[in-house]
């Protein structure tokens, strides 16, 4: 497995003390247990600490060092655990800089309010997660960013939808819940063409299957609370990318959504293990869509890639493994997919994905639960759409459980 090119960052966080070097030729599983250390900092400590702390104490109140940033201060500007968490996630993207909010929703939204002004346009391919659709639908217009969602056959062909109004393009690959994938490679150059900025939700990839900064993208986007977190015990954010467009967006983060101390150490944890996790939702996802893909009951698999060839030879080349998330569309419609959750007994009810654990959630009634009907067919979630987040349990249990369950409620 290989990720982004690690780079060095321009300069320590925020003029602080730089963090332990390794070797260049050190892949990703490794930079994740050992990355983000500043031992002299942490007393030599293995396992990076939690400064749970509001504020900090420097030598000279009034010192122009304090003002600008050469010591903590306060930890909405600056936490030593927080930045070792963002250390990783820089590492792993092969960036510059990275940041960390208090959820993936703060990530977005303080990105987009810093990147677009007033009559200038976002482009965005429809079937994005709902809570990003709410925040083009109904915040930006109030701003006066103009939003212009396009169809899925109208993002095949990027080079035709940038305006001299259009600064900025919102892809999140694969989309959730229909999984389909956009040509990132294709999209950054019709973008950096017209002067436009590529800005990639890649959360439902993980850094482990897809690095979007390496295809061309500008920014990308994780919600933390899913995969890079994995435990269900946290909730994040993260935006990774060149130190100058993050320092944009820094003013945007100290209003208020900076990641709390605590959930970033439970982040750096959780990070350790993401490629072991990754790599084993990606071998139980792939053991489910083989299964389910032959279940009579079952009208369409939903997984990346396989809508078409052509979207099989974008996701084979950007795409080191498919992700954990499955979806189906089953013949019975809603009454099927009301009775398949009720029969589980292995996969959870519930509505996040990327964790440990396998869950099962209706779109129709949680994400997606804001658009009409209509609206939510025409993106391909059907009545009988089902979401499931395979997580790393043993493959044959999860299927057990699914087939048992669409038997039981036949």
């Amino acid at each position: 497995m290989s990720a982004g090119t690690p780079r060095s960052p321009k300069a320590s966080p925020k003029g602080r003390r730089p963090f332990a070097p390794l070797p260049e030729w050190a892949g990703p599983a490794t930079r994740l247990v050992h990355a983000g250390r500043r031992p002299d900092l942490n007393a030599g400590a293995v396992v990076p600490p939690l400064y749970q702390t509001s504020t900090f104490h420097f030598p000279e109140e009034h010192s122009e060092s304090a003002a600008h940033g050469a010591s903590y201060l306060y930890s909405r500007n600056g936490n030593p655990t927080v930045e070792g968490a963002e250390e990783l996630l820089r590492e792993l993207e092969g960036a510059e800089a990275a940041r960390l909010f208090a959820s993936g929703m703060g990530a977005i939204s303080a990105t987009l309010l810093s990147l677009l002004d007033s009559g200038e346009e976002v482009v965005a391919p429809a079937g994005i997660y709902g809570g990003t659709a709410g925040l083009l639908r109904q915040v930006l217009p109030r701003f006066g960013i103009k939003v212009r969602e396009v169809s899925d056959d109208a993002a095949k062909a990027p080079e035709e939808l940038f305006g001299v109004s259009t600064r900025l393009a919102l892809l999140e690959t694969p989309t959730n819940p229909v999984l389909r994938v956009h040509d990132l490679k294709r999209w950054a150059e019709a973008a950096h063409r017209h002067g436009a900025l590529v800005v990639v939700d890649s959360t439902i990839a993980s850094p482990v299957n897809q690095n979007p900064l390496a295809l061309g993208a500008d920014l990308v986007i994780h919600s933390a609370t899913k995969y890079l977190g994995g435990h269900a015990d946290l909730t994040a954010g993260a935006v990774i990318g060149p130190a100058e467009l993050l320092e944009r967006i820094d003013p945007h983060q100290t209003l208020g959504s900076p990641l709390d101390p605590f959930a970033a150490f439970l982040l750096h944890r959780s990070l350790k293990t993401l490629v072991l996790r990754v790599e084993r939702s990606n071998a139980n996802a792939r053991k489910v869509v083989e299964a389910l893909a032959e279940d009579p009951r079952v009208l369409k698999v939903h997984y990346p890639g396989r809508p078409s060839p052509e979207e099989e030879r974008i996701a084979e080349g950007q795409m080191r493994g498919r992700g954990g998330m499955v979806s189906i569309s089953l013949k019975g419609g809603a009454s099927a997919a009301d009775r398949l959750l009720g029969a589980l007994r292995i996969f959870q009810v519930a509505p996040s994905f990327g964790g440990v654990e396998s869950l099962v959630s209706l779109p129709r009634t949680t994400s997606h639960r804001h658009l009409t009907r209509a609206d939510r067919e025409a993106q391909g979630i059907d009545e009988g759409f089902v979401r499931l987040s395979v997580g790393i349990e043993e493959p044959d249990d999860l299927v057990r459980d699914l087939t048992e369950a669409l038997a039981r409620g036949a």
